[in-house]
């Protein structure tokens, strides 16, 4: 980590406000400037739209993209994950075994899963804003939220077959309407074993030199046939070359880079501590549960990997906030832009207000930090109860003054997680909520009224016993009664979970008024006015933060001083096999047994992963990496452990992409998973007829004299 700090200080301290390849751009507004001065690449507007055509979201967190014109998605492993681990049984473990489907009769049909393509984006900044004109704080926070609740209400019945969501870009400086074609019949067709997926375990991830095979593959279906994929993108089994210029076309999840010095300060003081406590909290007892049997493992792996892929992410985050060089250059930033303010007077009076008043609402915060942070259950009973709560009270207010999720345009979404008939396991799920009740007896003290009701004179386990033991809510049907029963059925409803549910939600909703009056106004415009400090003093020049929205990057190939050497920008199968000799082909670094069993079938000089100077964050996983052809050179799952802080800062000096190479793709299914068919179809390999078997011509029989 001291490493880390000083390469990427340096990195920060050596760069301009916009650093050569920095950037999760917009599709609207892609870096045309400068990749024609870098690279002398034009941008077309055919290119962008084939490209996010091509682009796939995972709703439940990741990307994707076709891959060819029979509807086939290629993701990560560990974006699939969660759907494997959903189809899975005691009897059928496809986390631990692998799945490949030989005939389209034997793809697996995803539990809950929808994918989304951006088809359209309506710029709706002009609407928005005459809605909130001449208001300001808590006022102003309620017009937005009837504006922009109105506009999506409005999207979804001019296109009921879309879905419309609202997007917020550059602080609130820039509102959209994004409207996405939805597929639900989405089918498992090949994933690996874990063990190769995610190869060296927790010791490896966020590192480099690696050896992932972490690709998982389905196959979109609408009216039960494959779709006709008329955007997708083409195979390059070569990959990219050494310095080349590639793009990755994804979803990142989120960045703060716009926030101001006082935001940043506040996360590294209150907010990273504090969850990275939670969370190794939780690993610990799911780790306690895990240990019980081989069932209850199976039951726990993707929460642990989620939780342990998150904590390592978050140290890396804060070690980057810890640093002084780091913090000292976001302050030099936020000097600057307030010089340029400051320096026209115009400019001075209608933003430079900003700073101050986002530094007083975090200061607001403060004070009541372990209450918003430590007043919440755990786990997808738990969530599911207050969904039902709430659904009671927010249904019957105006669409424009409901919670967003609770909206018209939304209000489905939120059905269909409801009524997921992905498998519940009530004993896991008590042991989380009792950590959580034990947790924020600890923190607010056991005479807080959330926990006084909570716990109703329980310890957290008795209470967690009782609520869990006794609710029926693991049952689809019986939530669908609750749902359908409306109001009355939810209120006189003696379900334990229920009944926790609607003692805690009041306690929820007055933190959330206090937070809105106190809060969320005041930094809601505040944002908006940095925003638009921000457009005053560079225009376009920095894209606006992540928000799981589509995004373009673009960098190169190319490897980074490391340990005092050089990592390579790519890494070989000898690698694979030298790492698991290395450690004894044991624990993580075990090779499942198709692996060490079929070294000789391997070409072991096949490029396995290689890195990319691109821009990314956690929801780039699964992106496709293209070349300036939009031909498929890789797929993103990770990046370097120097990239971790790149939620606040980004350095091309040290920062990386780590990508799954094609050609180990293409080698494994070909020579270690009898897939053949499948990689046909992802190279675009016609089959030729079997050629036909002609017959001897018979001699003709002499005529008789």
């Amino acid at each position: 980590m001291n490493n880390l700090r000083t390469l990427l200080a340096l990195a920060l301290f050596l760069s301009g406000i916009t650093l050569a390849e920095e950037g999760m751009w917009t599709f609207d507004n892609p870096p045309k400037k400068q990749l024609k001065e870098k690279y002398g690449f034009d941008v077309t507007q055919e290119w962008l739209d084939h490209v996010r055509l091509s682009s796939v979201r995972f709703n439940d967190g990741g990307s994707g993209s076709f891959i060819s014109p029979n509807g086939l998605v290629m993701t990560n492993h560990h974006v699939g994950s969660g759907q494997l681990q959903k189809m899975s049984t005691p009897e059928k473990d496809y986390i631990k075994t692998g799945f490949y489907a030989r005939t389209a009769a034997d793809e697996v049909k995803c539990v809950d899963l929808e994918l989304n393509v951006l088809v359209g984006m309506d710029n709706v900044t002009e609407k928005v804003m005459s809605a909130i004109a001449g208001k300001t704080g808590r006022e102003a926070m309620t017009a937005r939220r009837a504006a922009l609740a109105g506009l999506q209400k409005e999207s979804t019945e001019k296109y009921p077959d879309l879905r419309s969501d609202n997007v917020t870009l550059y602080n609130g400086t820039e509102y959209w309407i994004y409207r996405y074609k939805k597929y639900t019949d989405v089918r498992l067709v090949m994933a690996p074993e874990k063990q190769i997926a995610f190869y060296g375990g927790d010791p490896d991830n966020f590192t480099y030199p690696r050896y992932d095979v972490d690709m998982c593959f389905f196959r979109v279906y609408e009216n039960d046939k494959p779709v006709n994929s008329t955007n997708f993108l083409k195979w390059k089994t070569a990959g990219a070359a050494d310095g080349e210029l590639v793009f990755v076309s994804g979803h990142p999840g989120s960045t703060n880079r716009q926030q101001t010095y006082a935001q940043i300060e506040y996360s590294r003081n209150y907010q990273y501590p504090a969850r990275l406590s939670t969370m190794k909290r939780t690993v610990a007892v799911l780790k306690k549960y895990s240990a019980l049997g081989e069932e209850q493992h199976r039951r726990a792996d993707g929460m642990i990997f989620g939780y342990e892929n998150a904590i390592k992410a978050m140290t890396g985050e804060y070690q980057g906030l810890l640093d002084k060089n780091l913090m000292a250059k976001k302050l030099s930033d936020e000097k600057e832009l307030l010089s340029k303010i400051n320096a026209n007077p115009e400019l001075k009076a209608k933003y430079a207000w900003a700073w101050d008043s986002i530094a007083t609402a975090m200061e607001r915060t403060k004070s009541r930090f372990n209450e918003l942070t430590y007043r919440g259950l755990s786990g997808s009973l738990s969530t599911r109860a207050l969904t039902i709560a709430r659904y009671a009270v927010e249904m019957k207010k105006p669409n424009g003054e409901r919670l967003p999720q609770y909206q018209d345009g939304t209000i489905n979404r939120i059905l269909d997680n409801l009524y997921s008939p992905a498998p519940v396991y009530p004993d896991m799920e008590e042991i989380l909520l009792a950590e959580r009740f034990k947790e924020a007896a600890e923190k607010l003290g056991v005479n807080d009224p959330w926990v006084a009701a909570a716990l109703n004179g329980k310890t957290p386990e008795e209470a967690a016993k009782y609520y869990i033991g006794g609710t029926k809510l693991a049952d689809v049907e019986f939530r669908k009664s609750l749902i359908e029963g409306g109001e009355q059925a939810i209120t006189a409803s003696t379900d334990p979970m229920i009944e926790l549910a609607r003692k805690v939600a009041p306690i929820g909703d007055e933190m959330r008024t206090w937070q809105d009056k106190n809060i969320s106004g005041l930094i809601s415009m505040a944002s908006e006015a940095t925003g638009n400090a921000r457009f005053a003093a560079y225009g376009k020049e920095l894209p606006p933060d992540a928000n799981f929205t589509l995004r373009l990057s673009y960098g190169q190939v190319k490897g980074y001083p490391m340990n005092g050497t050089i990592a390579p920008s790519m890494t070989t199968m000898y690698g694979l096999f030298d790492r698991s000799t290395g450690f004894g082909n044991k624990g993580d670094f075990e090779l499942p047994k198709r692996y060490s069993e079929g070294v000789s079938k391997l070409n072991l000089a096949t490029p396995m992963n290689f890195v990319t100077t691109h821009d990314i964050i956690g929801g780039n996983s699964g992106s496709p990496v293209i070349n300036a052809q939009a031909e498929l050179v890789g797929l993103i799952f990770d990046g370097n452990i120097e990239s971790l802080p790149g939620r606040f800062a980004y350095s091309e000096e040290v920062n990386r992409a780590v990508s799954v190479h094609p050609g180990v793709m293409i080698e494994t299914m070909r020579k270690l998973y009898d897939a053949n068919i499948l990689a046909d179809e992802i190279e675009g390999v016609v089959a030729k007829p079997a050629p036909v078997k002609e017959t001897p011509a018979k001699p003709a029989k002499k005529k008789k004299k």
